[in-house]
């Protein structure tokens, strides 16, 4: 049987796509943020993790723009060799200054970030400890790692007691690190930094936080789930994406000095990838300098989806409690989902639509998330279509899940 087979033999989105359910690989033709240009008419973004809307912000295109006119489109080499300009020493600086850590480091997309921060610092013989739930980046990190002879166990999602159980088995001399994300992507749940902190301080681990969804959200001016939990002096490592608050590419981890000179100096995802670009690097921190400046975008992200969440609530639907920017909508049904993604296309709202094997069966899900720049006529939009959605199909009127 040849290797390429099993492409031939993968129908399932061609089922989809034939029965007009398809809600992948949509292209967006414009954007000013909270509302695109989709296949010629205006559309609600509810699913972008843009939550300051600063992908259209003018000082954010300003600067991307004069950092091509200044350094051109790409820096063509590595950070380790030709790739480093001062703009990357500059954000590395400002990032390290705002989380309060003495060094950062930058990395070309927040997936190698993952994967090349774990897969460095774990040793052979070592041990890493990452709840189950964790996202794709980290699960790569700790594959290479075990690939090497480095130790991966797996705690129950958010179990605490699952991970002491765990952890108090393995030699208190060994190296230990516990990953996890600050906010986990799918649901919009909050890791509980404090337990994790004490734990990994009881049994010698140290902890290192992926806030991709946190940053710019959550803890005192955007600074994440550590800050938000009055830890920052205490966790190890947070790692991050510019993707998301930060409106560009590429992903950074701040930490102790010696921390990030040693990975500089031994991380394969830097040292054999071309560097951020220019203007990835220049909008990154524009973007920064916009949130220090406004500190009220975060609560109005958090204010927006709080809205979602209690009006979803209210009609029934399952809908977890939380303080993310992320607003998941449980169906429960591959079909009922689908046709949940089309009642609101149709009606000129764009949400993510999840289902197995991406979650648990009967978790099928439609996953909304939240912009600092909706304002209320979108989101009532959004509240008024999900509401035809619970007439027609039947999902109002369940318990609520539990986060």
């Amino acid at each position: 049987m040849s290797l390429l087979n099993k492409c031939t033999a993968y129908t399932r989105a061609d089922r989809v796509k034939s029965e007009g359910f398809y809600p992948y690989f949509r292209a967006v033709e414009e954007s000013e943020g909270p509302v695109v240009r989709m296949e010629g008419r205006d559309v609600i973004m509810a699913g972008s993790n843009n939550y300051l809307g600063l992908t259209t912000h003018p000082h954010v295109r300003e600067a991307a723009i004069k950092a091509i006119e200044k350094y051109g489109t790409s820096c063509s080499g590595s950070r380790f060799l030709t790739g480093t300009i001062d703009l990357h020493n500059e954000l590395e600086a400002k990032l390290a200054q705002f989380m309060g850590k003495e060094a950062c480091l930058l990395f070309s997309t927040g997936y190698q970030t993952g994967q090349g921060v774990i897969s460095t610092l774990v040793d052979r013989g070592e041990y890493i400890l990452s709840d189950k739930d964790n996202h794709a980046s980290i699960v790569a990190g700790q594959l290479m790692s075990a690939s090497m002879g480095v130790n991966v166990v797996r705690f129950k999602h958010k179990s605490m007691a699952d991970l002491e159980k765990r952890i108090s088995k393995l030699p208190l001399e060994a190296g230990k690190l516990i990953v996890t994300d600050g906010v986990f992507s799918t649901f919009g749940d909050i890791a509980q930094v404090d337990e994790l902190n004490r734990i990994a301080k009881t049994y010698n681990a140290s902890l290192l936080l992926d806030d991709a969804h946190s940053f710019g959200v959550l803890g005192e001016g955007g600074r994440g789930t550590a800050s938000e939990f009055g830890l920052n002096d205490d966790v190890d490592l947070v790692m991050c994406t510019f993707s998301k608050t930060l409106a560009s590419i590429g992903g950074f981890v701040v930490g102790k000095e010696r921390v990030i000179n040693y990975l500089k100096h031994k991380s394969s995802a830097l040292i054999f990838s071309a560097s951020p670009t220019p203007s990835c690097v220049a909008a990154a921190i524009a973007a920064l300098e916009v949130l220090q400046a406004h500190p009220e975008l975060k609560d109005q992200v958090v204010n927006n989806a709080a809205k979602i969440r209690q009006g979803l609530q209210g009609l029934g639907f399952q809908v977890p409690d939380g303080r993310s920017a992320i607003v998941p909508v449980i169906i429960g049904d591959d079909e009922d989902t689908f046709t949940a993604w089309t009642m609101l296309y149709d009606a000129g709202v764009f949400v993510n639509a999840f289902i197995s094997p991406a979650t648990p069966p009967g978790k099928q899900m439609l996953r909304t998330s939240y912009m600092a720049t909706h304002e209320d006529h979108h989101l009532d939009k959004i509240l008024e279509v999900f509401e035809a959605i619970g007439k027609r199909i039947g999902v109002g009127q369940r318990p609520a899940a539990q986060s």
